[in-house]
């Protein structure tokens, strides 16, 4: 009969010691969602998190109880080995070893264990474990509520304590986690919630700066100030664009940009219709420049990079491709990005990729700078120049062959991780 005491206390400590530790670990969003069905376990869950303070203390009411009897019950049958075993010790010492035993029991499988457990899986166990917590939230709750009040009594009236201020519901963090998670869940992208893929876009969209999102020089349509309107119009037509760039003797003096609307006017020069560019450097934050753009009635800025030369251009509808996906016209021509597993250890890549993408789809290491954003910048970083086409660099552990390069930029590279010849 001890021993079955003994172990159900064990169980019991255990449950409620998960219990608040799985709360306290749990995706709010989660919860948040979750209470809004109309299940049972939906109902119990709304009530137990009405108060968190008051299920906290109740399940630290049930620990205490469960620890109490156990220490009794555990202290007497550590009395009774001694005897069984017919050892003469001083008092002390039977305390101390009654000590030892339990408090190794106790921490080993009612606090430590389902500790872990219930912070891993914190979601689903506090979810199947609800309709036990809340007997034992009802149980306990005039002796739960009490404890609160003394301690209030205390804290606020005796020690004149400020009470903790009420925390949001969920955390930004905790709602990335939670769209990651459904993200996650989906067989392809095609399967994905419009709604959910706008929230991740939504809370990665603080964090993005200018160079990641502009349109690299290189890439950059433009036409000199002095040159012929008829050269504009064939610059729009070939291109589809409806801006075109604007520079005086280099690409580096952008001095604004043309809408395609403006050769309506029939003008004699470029100049004439000619929109003046505003300047940011590659490091502001693409919502800073969202609303410098909306105040000054902008269309497009030109990202400079430390030296004050031309890094690229932002658009105001790159900046909204960020939040809502690609936006698509009849003129734009679809861009294929190169992804391809050719052996093992051995890819194929465009130059165009992010690293930190190749990084996370790939699981390969390679390293993440402010210095670049692209596979073609990581190489030039390295190598302070642009390869030519067959060209084979030894880039920390990875070999890196230019299958494809202008004298601009870099098109395609292989990728071989050296550690798996």
């Amino acid at each position: 009969m001890e021993i079955a005491i003994i172990i159900t206390c064990l169980f019991l400590s255990a449950f409620f010691s998960g219990m608040e530790i799985a709360y306290v670990s749990s995706n709010k969003v989660y919860l948040g969602v979750e209470k809004q069905q109309t299940t049972l376990i939906s109902r119990i869950l709304t009530k137990l998190t009405e108060s968190p303070v008051q299920f906290i203390t109740a399940m630290l009411v049930g620990n205490s109880i469960a620890l109490v009897v156990y220490g009794y019950h555990m202290g007497a049958m550590v009395i009774r080995w001694i005897v069984m075993l017919g050892w003469d010790l001083h008092s002390f010492y039977i305390v101390l070893l009654q000590i030892v035993v339990s408090l190794f029991v106790i921490l080993l499988t009612a606090e430590f264990l389902p500790k872990f457990f219930f912070q891993v899986y914190a979601n689903t166990l506090i979810k199947f474990f609800a309709l036990p917590a809340y007997v034992f939230y009802v149980l306990f709750y005039w002796v739960s509520l009490f404890v609160i009040k003394i301690s209030d009594f205390i804290l606020l009236k005796i020690l004149r304590t400020k009470g903790d201020a009420r925390q949001a519901y969920f955390t930004r963090g905790e709602l990335g986690n939670y769209i990651t998670e459904q993200i996650n869940g989906v067989d392809s992208q095609e399967e994905m919630d419009s709604e959910i893929q706008i929230f991740q876009n939504a809370l990665e969209f603080s964090d993005l700066k200018a160079r990641e999102v502009m349109t690299p020089r290189t890439e950059i349509a433009a036409v000199e100030l002095n040159d012929p309107v008829e050269g504009l119009r064939d610059l729009f037509v070939s291109t589809g664009y409806s801006k075109v760039i604007v520079y005086e003797d280099t690409l580096d003096n952008i001095v604004g940009y043309i809408h395609s609307f403006e050769l309506f006017k029939k003008p004699k020069t470029i100049k004439d219709v000619m929109i003046l560019v505003d300047y940011v450097p590659e490091t502001i934050y693409i919502k800073e420049l969202l609303n410098i753009l909306t105040r000054k009635r902008k269309s497009m800025a030109v990202v400079l990079d430390e030296y004050g030369g031309t890094s690229g251009i932002i658009t105001v509808e790159d900046i909204i491709e960020e939040l809502f996906g690609e936006i698509e016209d009849e003129h734009d021509a679809e861009e294929k990005l190169i992804e391809e597993r050719v052996d093992d250890g051995v890819y194929l890549f465009s130059a165009r990729l992010d690293v930190e993408y190749i990084n996370e789809t790939y699981e390969l290491a390679l390293p993440e700078l402010d210095s670049y954003v692209t596979l073609g910048g990581f190489v030039v970083h390295n190598t302070k120049e642009i390869p030519k086409t067959g060209d084979k660099i030894r880039l920390d552990d990875f070999e890196v062959t230019v299958e494809q390069a202008s004298n601009k930029k870099i098109e395609l590279i292989k990728l071989q991780l050296l550690k798996n010849k």
